[in-house]
């Protein structure tokens, strides 16, 4: 099994400017969400449940929610284009399907088609429990548009 998850794993090289970008992204600092993995067309990000990221009711906030499968959806489309290339959101849609609680979210980004100028992603957000419980909370489906990099993390 750990030969093929080193096989799934994105290049050093892409995994290094995806952090990167990531890294100078001031609102993921922000929030606390961090990579936790890399891969070709598919980037996962954590956010750990804590009263700054919840709503008034003690779940994760929607709008941390859906920041965060922003994000891993803009990621997954980087990892598949040129070191040139940045991406920029042109529209996503986001369902929430039950209150985010655990003692993490996890989102899932996944490209479903990579275009010369369009990325189309789906957007998957766990709930996850210290015991390994883990519950759909949300989906949805983002675009994606490439533009060139100009070396100030346009994401």
């Amino acid at each position: 099994m750990e030969d093929r998850k080193q096989q799934e794993q994105a290049s050093p090289a892409v995994r290094k400017r995806v952090q990167d970008n990531f890294d100078r992204q001031g609102l993921m600092a922000h929030l606390g969400a961090r990579i936790t993995e890399i891969a070709p067309g598919r980037v996962h990000i954590v956010l750990p449940s804590r009263p700054e990221v919840s709503q008034q009711h003690g779940f994760i906030h929607a709008g941390a929610t859906s920041a965060i499968a922003d994000s891993a959806g803009g990621y997954a489309a980087l990892t598949l284009l040129a070191d040139d290339s940045e991406v920029l959101t042109v529209e996503y849609k986001i369902n929430l399907l039950a209150p985010a609680v655990g003692d993490h979210i996890e989102a899932i980004g996944t490209v479903l088609r990579s275009g010369r100028t369009l990325t189309v992603c789906q957007l998957e957000v766990y709930g996850v429990r210290d015991d390994g419980e883990r519950k759909l909370v949300a989906n949805g489906q983002q675009t994606l548009i490439r533009v060139s990099g100009d070396g100030g993390g346009t994401r």
